[in-house]
């Protein structure tokens, strides 16, 4: 994703308070702080990923991924040679990972038992989001600047297709069972919908009111996207008709969804430091249930559907520098060494 916009978000909205809740009244408890995973280092980050099965989280960092095993809170290794790397694909069933490597536009073929590259795929300009797509087999890499996707084999890394896009794609999800990838045009505000067969673009829906996508998350059952969207909306939009059906009100700097079909709830990572914590009351309303305070630009997330647990990424940064009027705002610089992965849980 790109940092840059990311990282404009006002300072005076940033705390480095420790995890806090505002108001979540259900039997089992609301989401509260659990523990950190410090992992050190230098450079920012972006996607992170979950292998439930194997127990494993994937983290984008700087130019590799660090892997850490999740049931012992601990760093287990990591794939290098990942220049600029956005995003990790996972496909369990055949030992292979994939990462988009948005300096070098190509994407990494990863020996999940090893974490050793095995081969690397030529893509559109600046690979940024990646998915999987088990029906077929078939890994699509989101080419920000290259306004396109570009799908290959997952076996063999063989170039299937390059589908043009309408503008800069941001995250997208797949549902096998109806043979579409459903992709975010941030520039675009409206969501494309690849049919996975023809690899071609079957439709194209507004996301209004919400602007400027960038997350999404996917309810199967229901049939619902949940769409992280710039001007501090989550859209919920029926997947079967592009129809917009409720929003809620988000934190400031969103950057990734998630959805728990286990409890109903959706989420929202923000770069002000806070996750928005929404229910799926119904097909037909979603409704806030908790404001959960995180840490300053911890704005990407994975959940682990065995714990329910939300990992974020985060650092602590230097002082903001003051800004030159008629200038870009400036960049907060991160201090070396802190980077973290923070776990948030369900408490009683």
């Amino acid at each position: 994703m790109a940092n840059a916009r990311r990282f404009c978000i006002s300072l005076a909205l940033f705390t480095l308070a420790p995890a806090g809740l505002v108001h979540f009244a259900r039997s089992e408890g609301s989401y509260r702080f659990l523990k950190e995973i410090r992992i050190g280092g230098e450079g920012g980050w972006d996607y992170l990923s979950i292998d439930a099965a194997a127990r494993r989280l994937y983290v984008s960092h700087a130019n590799k991924v660090v892997v850490i095993d999740l049931d012992n809170a601990a760093v287990a290794g990591e794939i290098s040679d990942t220049p600029g790397v956005h995003g990790i694909a996972l496909a369990p069933e055949l030992n292979r990972g994939f990462t988009s490597n948005g300096q070098e536009s190509k994407a990494s073929i990863i020996d999940l038992q090893t974490l050793k590259t095995l081969s690397k795929v030529n893509t559109g300009e600046n690979p940024d989001a990646i998915l999987y797509d088990p029906g077929r087999q078939e890994v699509y890499t989101f080419n920000g600047r290259g306004q396109s996707a570009t799908v290959f084999e997952a076996k063999s890394g063989k170039l299937v297709d390059t589908v043009p896009l309408p503008g800069k794609p941001e995250f997208a999800v797949v549902d096998t069972r109806v043979k579409r990838v459903y992709a975010n045009i941030e520039d675009k505000n409206s969501v494309v919908v690849i049919d996975t067969e023809t690899h071609k673009i079957a439709v194209t829906w507004p996301i209004a009111p919400g602007e400027s996508a960038s997350g999404m998350a996917i309810d199967f059952k229901n049939h619902r996207l949940f769409v992280g969207c710039e001007n501090k909306l989550m859209v919920m939009m029926d997947s079967e008709n592009g129809r917009v059906v409720s929003t809620v009100p988000i934190g400031q700097g969103v950057d990734a969804n998630a959805f728990d079909p286990s409890t109903g709830l959706a989420f929202s990572s923000n770069g002000d430091g806070t996750v928005t914590i929404a229910r799926e009351e119904t097909p037909e309303k979603l409704a806030v249930v908790q404001t959960l305070t995180t840490m300053r630009g911890a704005r990407t997330m994975a959940l682990d559907p065995k714990t329910h647990n939300l990992y974020l990424a985060a650092a602590e940064y230097e002082p903001a520098l003051p800004t030159v009027p008629g200038a870009p705002r400036p960049r907060p610089k991160i201090v070396p060494g802190t980077f973290r992965v923070l776990v948030y849980g369900i408490g009683k």
